[in-house]
């Protein structure tokens, strides 16, 4: 850490004080996701500041998958994870880690437990182990099973590892205290059966650790000297301590709790966002309307942007809900800055330059971004063009003020192109504009007009036989209502139906060769992407980032 930085949180604060008082000499941290589903914005949030601790500091950062279920746990949701971490600018210390790498200690310390008088099995079935370890109200009681000797606990545990018992029959408890106000220290669960074969470990193992038992013994064999969770894991913190007490591990992290990023209009629980993918509400997790990392990188967000948004939610002891909007903020700040510029008309409407031969093509030059030296563009110039339907009308009594693109018989300027003058409007037999013909003004490329040529404003175009017609997927926020996790009604009735539309338009030429995921300004439009998947230059598909404004905080 640099001696001109300050700490910016609480726990900045402490752990530069535990460098400072020589608590510990370096930095470990960890980030351990479950693979039980795809990462969402509040793990990357997690993500940026476990990783950025350890970049601040100096240290190390881990990345470990706590696959201590197999029954939810798949490979594809492992490697999207690394992906994600990568993606996000993020590089862990040494190789990955797994829980399941230490499954063979996690067994020796449980039999360390039972040796010690600290560990039993225990035959109830869930429903009357949780009603025998009482409530708040009421002590926990004790059952036959607890008072069971060492050795035969020794035998029952190496049954329950033989397979010999039924899932749900028996688990392995902690000896702790039935009486404690903490309810996690109630003899919590240490090991449960479960007949599954495992994505790391294959069919080696038919009990398995659970993740409070896992959590810390992690952490101790890994070195990690700050382990931060989230609020939610406050009140399992005197049981990490007891495990890290009462087992002979090798070193003695220590936990540290932070508030969770919730954001409103937003669902975060991989139980409600598997819903999403499985009942066919989105398209999959990586669909652009979800919360997901992965949704957010399709959709057209950027590394930058998602951690700029972490420092701006910054770290607190408090649970709150954060605004969407400072998300958006940060895309659409970030985009502005860096983004290249280009044309796509939505709404076609054809204009003949009566002025132009036919099969002429004449090359403009426009600056990829208007501040930024990105290079240039270049655009064809032709006969026929498009412009959008909503540049041009018939009213000629609209002053300038109100409406500064092409009205009937009067001038516009083409984005760095001519001057062009409105002559006549072809209309089909029901009155229906289909073409305007204008002729353009000479000498007008990058230079003022003549004297008494007065264009009202500026318009985007495309050249219609030079334009490439595109897919644009305009998507919008998945759920209507602020907080749509609260209250009596299903989080589904709040999905918006107009969250995705499909629209063609007519693009420059040069965006159908745009990469995948390469960002571009639409003028005028809002902010774009080449999809990661399904774009390509035969069939050029773009989705909508984010508008140019907030167009919610006028419906709210």
């Amino acid at each position: 850490m640099s001696t001109t930085d300050k700490p910016s949180n609480f726990l900045e604060q402490i752990i530069e004080k535990d460098l400072a008082e020589g608590v510990v000499t370096s930095i470990h941290t960890r980030f351990p996701p479950e693979p039980n589903g795809f990462l969402h914005v509040g793990h990357a949030t997690s993500i940026c500041l476990n990783f950025g601790l350890a970049e601040k500091f100096g240290g190390q950062c881990n990345l470990r998958f706590d696959d201590t279920n197999p029954e939810k746990e798949e490979q594809k949701y492992v490697d999207s994870i690394q992906e994600d971490v990568k993606w996000l600018g993020f590089q862990w210390s040494g190789e990955v880690r797994y829980a399941s790498s230490y499954f063979d200690t996690f067994y020796e310390w449980a039999v360390h437990l039972i040796r010690e008088g600290k560990a039993y099995v225990d035959h109830q079935d869930a429903g009357s182990m949780a009603r025998n370890r009482g409530d708040f109200k009421t002590p926990g009681v004790e059952t036959a099973d607890r008072k069971r000797s060492v050795e035969e606990n020794l035998a029952e545990f190496e049954k329950m590892r033989a397979g010999e018992y039924e899932e749900g029959s028996c688990s392995l408890r902690a000896k702790i205290d039935l009486q404690h106000p903490n309810m996690n220290m109630r003899d919590p669960v240490l090991y449960r059966i479960r007949k599954q074969s495992h994505h790391q470990t294959g069919d080696k193992w038919c009990i398995y650790p659970s993740y409070d038992f896992a959590h810390g013994q992690e952490d101790a064999i890994e070195g990690i000297t700050h382990s931060i969770c989230t609020l939610e894991f406050q009140d399992h913190r005197p049981l990490y301590e007891w495990f890290i007490e009462n087992l002979p591990v090798p070193h003695k992290p220590r936990q540290f709790e932070f508030a969770r990023t919730n954001l409103n209009y937003t669902i975060t629980s991989k139980r409600k966002l598997k819903r999403l993918v499985d009942e066919n509400f989105v398209t999959g997790w990586e669909d652009p309307r979800m919360p997901t990392v992965s949704g957010m990188r399709r959709r057209g967000y950027t590394p930058a942007s998602i951690r700029k948004f972490s420092d701006m939610v910054g770290v607190s002891r408090t649970d709150g809900i954060a605004d969407i909007s400072m998300l958006e903020h940060a895309i659409r700040d970030d985009l502005n800055q860096n983004a290249p510029r280009g044309m796509a008309v939505l709404n076609p409407l054809k204009v003949v330059i009566t002025n132009l031969p036919e099969g002429e093509v004449q090359e403009m030059t426009a600056p990829m971004h208007p501040s930024k030296e990105l290079g240039e563009r270049t655009l064809p110039f032709t006969r026929e063009l498009y412009i959008d339907r909503g540049d041009f009308t018939e009213d000629t009594t609209l002053s300038r003020k109100k409406f500064k693109r092409l009205v009937k018989g009067e001038y516009v300027r083409l984005r760095s192109a001519y001057v062009i003058k409105n002559d006549e409007v072809i209309k089909d037999e029901n009155g229906e504009i289909v073409e305007i013909h204008c002729s353009y003004v000479p000498g007008t490329v990058g230079e003022n007009p003549p004297e008494g040529v007065k264009p009202r404003g500026v318009i985007q175009w495309v050249s219609a036989s030079h334009g490439k017609q595109v897919e644009l997927r305009m998507y919008d926020r998945l759920l209507t209502h602020e907080a749509p996790d609260k209250g009596e009604e299903d989080f589904i009735t709040h999905i918006n139906p107009n969250s995705l539309e499909v629209k063609q338009a007519w693009v420059e030429p040069g965006l159908a060769d745009a990469a995948p995921e390469q960002g571009f300004q639409f003028e005028r439009e809002g902010y774009f992407v080449a999809d990661r998947y399904d774009h390509s230059p035969e069939h050029p598909v773009f989705n909508l980032t984010i508008g140019l404004k907030d167009t919610w905080a006028k419906k709210v």
